[in-house]
């Protein structure tokens, strides 16, 4: 009877070397099939024992850096949380996530989303900071409750692979940019929903989304970026019937 450390499971990787390739290649590699082993554990096998010229990111093999972000049989996942015993008897075809230039290999370019965020102004925003001294911003748990789920996004870039509105239009700001914006427009402590409006409200922003809802079905923290983008909109949508009504009011939120 064969034993755990026995059995294989064949990786199919996609190759890509920059100035030598013209497109990427899938090449096959057979590695052990554990119980406990995650997709990352299978490509660092390759690594080390089968070939050290195979390039990939990751930190914290733990779900919570977002770094190993892949496309897993199609489907843009975390491979240290995507297991090899879940595509048994394989194979398993892994792939660079879908809509970031490929700089090698599996490593891809998420300059365009670094670029995009602080547009949004991803920090606490205050008019006048108090002073030290006068003690912290204290939240009820319902003023957290309003914006923790927001807070949990690893900037894994899995909703941008899977927008198929970020795979058409590239200036669209993204899900978990809008999202980002929705955590602090939601915090009690903060005072910028003014300052973020107009880049959120913009053609690039929530209105580009066709609410296809794919952004939160792979989102591996359960942040529903989909959903924080439609509660935008309507937000967006009162603000702009205010300002017609009453030209100088603007909420917070």
């Amino acid at each position: 009877m064969a034993t755990e450390t026995t059995l294989e499971i064949t990786l199919e990787v996609a190759r890509y070397r920059p100035g030598v390739d013209t497109e990427p290649t899938l090449q096959s590699y057979q590695v052990p099939l554990r119980e406990h082993w995650a997709i990352l554990d299978g490509l660092t096998y390759v690594k080390d024992h089968l070939d050290g010229t195979l390039s990939f990111r990751w930190s914290c093999r733990m779900g919570i850096c977002g770094s190993c972000g892949m496309t897993v049989n199609g489907e843009p996942q975390l491979s240290c949380a995507t297991f090899l015993t879940d595509y048994a008897p394989g194979p398993i075809r892994v792939e660079p996530l879908r809509n970031f230039p490929v700089v090698r290999d599996l490593v891809v370019d998420i300059d365009d989303f670094m670029t995009k965020l602080p547009k949004v102004t991803p920090w606490l925003v205050r008019e006048v900071q108090s002073p030290v001294e006068d003690g912290e911003y204290l939240q009820t748990p319902e003023e957290l409750d309003e914006y923790q789920q927001y807070s949990m996004c690893i900037n894994c870039m899995l909703c941008y692979s899977a927008c198929p509105v970020y795979s058409l239009e590239p200036d669209f700001l993204g899900p978990a940019a809008i999202a980002l914006a929705q955590r602090y427009n939601l915090d009690s402590r903060d005072e910028g929903a003014d300052e973020r409006r107009d880049v959120l409200s913009s053609p690039e922003g929530i209105w580009a989304c066709t609410f296809v809802g794919e952004c939160s079905a792979v989102c591996p923290k359960g942040v529903d970026p989909a959903g924080a983008i439609q509660r935008y909109k309507l937000t967006a949508a009162t603000e702009s019937i205010k300002e017609l009504l009453m030209p100088r009011s603007r909420s917070r939120r």
